[in-house]
């Protein structure tokens, strides 16, 4: 317990000493830019410790949550250029059972565009997902000792993805891109590792000795959404269906949504509740949902004002 309040302390230090030293939110309007650009970083504490006479039961524990998101967004007359970086990871240390990941994402993407119209473009795009760290799932052996499972790592799966097509973009804060023509490369890393606990044959779609699977002729639908919906309070969702056209059937057709929504409770922290809802054939038969809510320390800058 002791080792746990010391480490919840050190970083309630941390996260006082940043607030002290930073403006939580900072909005630098540059009118005289093509650019805009905005730097989101968000840290998230949780901790609990008892005594060892604690009667009501519990376990020590301490958890993390960061995340680092960074957009660049060029624009001018026809032409654009969108950049997006978006980091996440979490973890927590239950005494007893020691480390374990809760959240765990590396997303990046970028999108060249040439407008047709006020509405509509054309644009190509390319885009990276993956995870940082070691995936484990946790089952009891027949002896009822629990196991560490490997089921997934850095590159393990990851997914790139170029796109081709248009873009439906109506106003500043949300768009959809309609790709016919989006090639996928799903690399899983010594995929050997994940057999029997992913899948027998071809653990997320790609068949040992192999280490990459590639996609030529598939469609991908693209859809963002991200505002203030209400003072201090932001809405944000990325939506994304990918078809491959040689194996096209309703349980083929990949699905994932991203959620998140938070809330500026003060000058210093936000509340954050958000989830993501994944469905992939290659993965599993049936859907996957995660859930996070976040209580800490934000910080943000950006060159330019938000719609309204």
């Amino acid at each position: 317990m002791k080792k746990i309040s010391t480490a919840f302390a050190f970083f309630t230090i941390l996260l006082l000493a940043l607030s002290s030293e930073l403006q939580a939110q900072i909005v630098k309007p540059d009118t005289l830019s093509n650019w805009k650009k905005k730097f989101v970083f968000n840290l998230n504490i949780n901790q609990a410790a008892f005594s060892s006479n604690w009667k009501s039961g519990g376990v020590n524990s301490i958890g993390l949550n960061t995340q680092l998101s960074y957009t660049a967004n060029y624009a001018k007359e026809k032409v654009s250029w969108d950049n997006t970086i978006d980091f996440l990871y979490g973890f927590v240390n239950n005494s007893g059972q020691g480390y374990r990941k809760t959240l765990d994402r590396i997303f990046i993407d970028t999108k060249y565009g040439h407008k047709l119209s006020d509405k509509w473009g054309l644009f190509t795009s390319l885009n990276f997902l993956s995870q940082f760290a070691k995936g484990n799932k946790y089952e009891k052996d027949a002896n009822g000792v629990e196991q560490s499972i490997l089921i997934s790592d850095f590159l393990a799966p990851a997914y790139v993805t170029s796109a081709w097509g248009f873009e439906y973009h109506p106003v500043e804060y949300f768009n959809i891109r309609i790709a016919p023509f989006a090639p996928r490369l799903t690399i899983v890393q010594d995929p050997e590792r994940f057999i029997p606990a992913v899948d027998p044959e071809k653990p997320y779609g790609v068949a040992p000795p192999d280490q990459v699977r590639a996609e030529w002729l598939a469609f991908q639908l693209a859809a963002s959404f991200d505002k203030d919906i209400a003072k201090n309070l932001n809405l944000k969702w990325r939506y994304l269906l990918f078809a491959n056209y040689e194996t096209l059937a309703l349980k083929t057709i990949d699905h994932r949504l991203e959620l998140m929504l938070n809330a500026r409770v003060n000058k210093f922290i936000t509340v954050g509740l958000g989830g993501i809802l994944l469905y992939d054939f290659d993965q599993d038969s049936g859907a996957q949902l995660s859930q996070v809510f976040n209580l800490g320390f934000a910080y943000s800058f950006q060159n330019y004002e938000e719609p309204k």
